[in-house]
């Protein structure tokens, strides 16, 4: 007799939901019908026209604004959002620059409870990796905006959660500094396991990064199509794999600057 086949149930799972932006003059809506799933350790990216609501996702998921309809289900189970099994790292670093680096990695830990001579002393176990030994007491203004991206980085993985959401965090860098820190991201991915959500405006980035890029429509947005990037990793831009991807993502988002021209 055959043993049962094992489904994986996703970590997240987003079905149909809606997100409308409420006015003086009416509800602008954001969102509509979005559906989206991200497995244990999978990188999810999230590409789509400027302003057609990827931050707005994202700041719903993490409970910072409310679902107007829809599903939001963590392991299998139906939350209002993943508040508190989420980091959400931002374009900005927002780093104090009142606290040196070391304390600024650490931020996170100290919010939900954690010591400070506690947290230190774990972010000091990791600072090696994070490319920030010897830079543990500048400042931000001190640093290079490389170095700044990592210590927000390192805030958001030390806060030991699951699921990571990215909203541009290399979006500001020149493009060589860019590139070493998507090396040096899956460095920390294939170290930490986290399931990553990616918002990026690279589609280069995408495609080198995730396994699965979900294609965002115009405003109000749901998701235009899903495309698989199915190829091991590390991963080049020149493969012909990947071009053949970028075609294909770059005609999609070509069709919604079109639409806006007509």
């Amino acid at each position: 007799m055959l043993a049962a086949e094992t489904v994986q149930v996703p970590l997240l799972e987003v079905e149909g939901l809606f997100k409308g932006l409420h006015k003086e003059d009416g509800t602008l809506e954001v969102l509509q019908d979005v559906f989206l799933e991200v497995g244990p350790g999978e990188i999810i990216g999230v590409v789509g026209p400027s302003g057609c609501g990827k931050s707005t996702l994202f700041n719903a998921l993490a409970g910072l604004i409310p679902i107007d309809r829809g599903r939001i289900r963590l392991n299998g189970q139906e939350v209002p959002n993943i508040r508190g099994q989420v980091a959400y790292m931002q374009q900005k670093d927002l780093l104090l620059p009142w606290r040196t680096a070391l304390d600024n990695a650490i931020l996170g830990m100290e919010i939900q409870g954690l010591k400070k001579s506690r947290a230190r002393k774990e972010a000091m176990e990791i600072l090696k990796f994070f490319g920030l030994e010897g830079f543990q007491d500048r400042y931000p203004h001190e640093l290079s905006g490389g170095m700044r991206q990592r210590v927000a980085l390192m805030r958001t993985i030390l806060c030991r959660k699951k699921i990571l959401l990215l909203d541009e965090p290399f979006g500001a860098l020149d493009a060589i500094t860019r590139l070493m820190l998507q090396r040096w991201l899956l460095r920390v991915w294939m170290r930490f396991r986290p399931s990553i959500l990616l918002i990026t405006h690279d589609v280069d980035e995408a495609l080198i990064l995730t396994d699965r890029i979900y294609v965002m429509s115009l405003r109000p947005a749901t998701i235009k199509r899903v495309v698989p990037v199915e190829l091991e990793r590390p991963r080049s831009a020149t493969e012909k794999p990947l071009i053949d991807r970028k075609a294909e993502l770059l005609r999609l988002l070509e069709e919604e600057i079109v639409e806006t021209e007509t």
